[in-house]
């Protein structure tokens, strides 16, 4: 049995966790970082895979996440721009797949006029939601009573405008189902972005990259605090009570701490036993939440062979299996790579087929973007993030019908020595690595104000 003593333990050694763990040492308090996997990250992941670098989790910074934007530029990382030059790609109902520039996809006039004014009505709503209170609005009972479909639904009984409105925060951004979640929910994830037309711009969201790869943030930001972090201790028993904690992992670990920062996605707190049991609300409410399923699809080429027909490597549908798609390349790499979403059910159905099969149904539906070429990668690879043991989903988790409102205030409440911190609960940055140090920040803000007080 190994003994530690410290401040503040932290379960996570994602991008909350260590920046949380670092504000705190700045702060002048001892910690620990346990991590359950072999390595830091947590929902970040840079790897090599048949000699081709790729971003198996998150890897995009917009210009709105003050917070990463701050971090990479403290850590010295470079970012590059997505490439973008040329046309994008729109598939419509009939199969017909159209180039196109600017925001607004090649569909028929009335329908760009239907899509332009339900924009317009829920830009007006998101403006009206605090992020860190979406619960507080006062119609947040009605909006988390509706599902984000049937709203949509309930607009305009136009199909072609209701999907392609939908999957900006259904298949893109929560990765369920539409009908699965709330319209208060979706409008917490244009509001956590700025606006719905920032959420369902490309070239906002997904603006920029950092050079050799996003997961460099929590791995400079773990080797700041060297050997207090340990990899492999995945956290099984969380003793507690207002003195303080008593933390048993693998390994024959165990930590006495004042504080402890569960910094992991909050499905998985019911793989940790509390003694005592955390309180009922916290069973409730950790019942309400779910992650959300997409598989990221990396597809390289020996070139860039779209820009050879004047594509930017865009491609939009919510007719197509891989719903969609964008340049990928790597700074400064001569191959070309491709990456593309497959998202909620129909990344359920392409799990039930073989692995064979799976791959030759999303490069067909790459090949209807760009062409035959798309059909013969010389490197393949799925992220399964759902087949992960400390993760279970991506991109993130949210709320059931109901339950933003419901237990949303509740989320981020510390429980006695007991503090939370993840993307999954942030507002500004909500899902996104932003969001993460956001709530690491907070979370280690709250613990030195309660040590100093």
């Amino acid at each position: 049995m190994t003994e530690l003593t410290r401040d503040v333990v932290i379960v996570g050694a994602g991008a909350a966790g260590t920046t949380a763990a670092n504000e705190l040492k700045k702060a002048g308090l001892s910690v620990v970082v346990l991590e359950a996997r072999d390595r830091v990250g947590g929902r970040l992941w840079t790897d090599v895979i048949d000699g081709a670098m790729l971003e198996i989790g998150g890897q995009w910074v917009s210009p709105d996440q003050d917070a990463l934007i701050e971090t990479v530029a403290e850590l010295g990382l470079e970012t590059y721009s997505r490439y973008r030059e040329g046309d994008s790609v729109y598939v419509g109902p009939d199969g017909t797949a159209t180039r196109f520039t600017g925001d607004m996809f090649p569909v028929a006039p009335e329908t760009e006029r239907v899509i332009a004014e339900i924009t317009e009505r829920l830009d007006a709503m998101v403006a009206e939601i605090d992020p860190d209170r979406p619960w507080a609005h006062e119609k947040a009972a009605e909006w988390d009573a509706i599902s984000w479909d049937a709203w949509l639904r309930a607009q305009t009984d136009d199909d072609e405008a209701v999907r392609n409105l939908a999957f900006a925060t259904g298949s893109a951004m929560l990765t369920k189902p539409t009908h699965a979640f709330s319209l208060l929910q979706s409008l917490l994830m244009a509001a956590s972005a700025g606006s719905y037309s920032h959420l369902v711009d490309a070239d906002f969201i997904l603006d920029k990259r950092v050079v050799g790869g996003l997961q460099q943030v929590p791995l400079l930001l773990a080797e700041r605090l060297g050997d207090d972090v340990l990899l492999g201790h995945a956290v099984r028993t969380i003793e507690w009570s207002d003195e303080g904690v008593t933390v048993h992992a693998d390994g024959d670990l165990r930590v006495r701490a004042r504080h402890v920062i569960l910094a992991l996605a909050p499905v998985l707190y019911n793989r940790i036993s509390f003694v005592p049991a955390l309180p009922r609300l916290q069973h409730q409410m950790h019942q309400h939440i779910s992650m959300g399923f997409v598989i990221k699809v990396h597809a390289v080429y020996d070139r860039p062979f779209w820009r050879e027909q004047g594509l930017s490597g865009t491609a939009f549908s919510p007719y197509e299996l891989s719903h969609e798609a964008y340049d990928n390349t790597n700074h400064g790499d001569e191959r070309g790579t491709l990456v593309g979403f497959v998202s909620d059910r129909n990344a359920d159905d392409v799990f039930r087929v073989s692995a064979e099969e799976r791959k030759e149904r999303i490069l067909e539906s790459l090949s209807h973007y760009y062409g035959p070429e798309a059909k013969n990668p010389v490197v393949y690879y799925e992220s399964d993030w759902g087949s992960e043991e400390w993760t279970r989903g991506a991109y993130a988790a949210s709320f059931d019908m109901g339950g933003l409102h419901r237990y949303g205030a509740d989320l981020r409440t510390a429980v006695g020595p007991i503090h939370f911190a993840c993307s999954d609960m942030a507002g500004a940055g909500y899902q996104h690595v932003d969001g993460a140090i956001r709530m690491g920040r907070l979370a280690a803000a709250n613990i030195v104000e309660a040590a100093r007080g």
